[in-house]
């Protein structure tokens, strides 16, 4: 694939997975740049919509058992049941063996990441993805960091090595693809975006 049709061609609910790397408590408790209530919302509705649209996910932690803490809650119930969240030593997730098959094996090209830290465990294997010949996006208001200074130069640097940067939601609209999928309503209700409900609402009352 071109540099350039990297960039324009469509994500959708058969060539993506979701990648979601150490949204652990520890890690949150540092979260600067986005409001922490808001960043288990969005990396929650994600891990939502993507199961409705029956896009894979591949989710780990790093030293769940030690440093970092648990997965948020707010996650675990999110996920689809049975689904495993590798833990793993490796800074960079992609370096680990696990992660690298788990995502493998879901046959996809298109990585959306999203993680805690942003500019180094969302970051880092979107690199690596990108190096190994896949699209990589980050959802970057799914993500979070320590400061608005190692957002800025995260932002940056994926832009330099080619990621996709955009927002859970987009992301998600655009693999559904078609509002009339009879998916549609779960995934906007994954979705949960503030405006989008009033809307819902308001459409309710006229047709009432």
């Amino acid at each position: 694939m071109s540099e350039r049709s990297k960039f324009l061609e469509s994500i959708t609910r058969e060539n993506a997975a979701v990648v979601l790397v150490d949204h652990q408590v520890g890690l949150l408790s540092g979260v600067r740049d986005i409001p922490l209530g808001e960043l288990k919302h969005n990396v929650a509705a994600l891990a939502r919509a993507a199961t409705a649209l029956d896009i894979p996910l591949v989710v780990t932690t790093t030293a769940a058992g030690s440093m970092w803490g648990p997965t948020t809650p707010e996650l675990v119930e999110a996920l689809p049941a049975g689904q495993e969240i590798i833990d793993r030593s490796t800074v960079n997730a992609w370096h680990d063996d696990r992660v690298r098959e788990a995502i493998e094996a879901t046959g996809r090209r298109k990585l959306i990441f999203a993680g805690v830290s942003l500019e180094v465990c969302a970051a880092l294997p979107a690199y690596s993805a990108t190096a190994a010949g896949y699209d990589a996006y980050v959802a970057v208001d799914a993500s979070g960091t320590f400061s608005q200074a190692k957002r800025d130069a995260g932002l940056l640097r994926m832009q330099q090595a080619g990621v996709v940067v955009s927002d859970y939601a987009t992301l998600m609209v655009e693999a559904l693809a078609d509002n009339a999928a009879p998916e549609a309503g779960a995934v906007y209700a994954a979705l949960d975006m503030p405006f989008a409900v009033l809307v819902g609402q308001i459409s309710a009352a006229y047709q009432a």
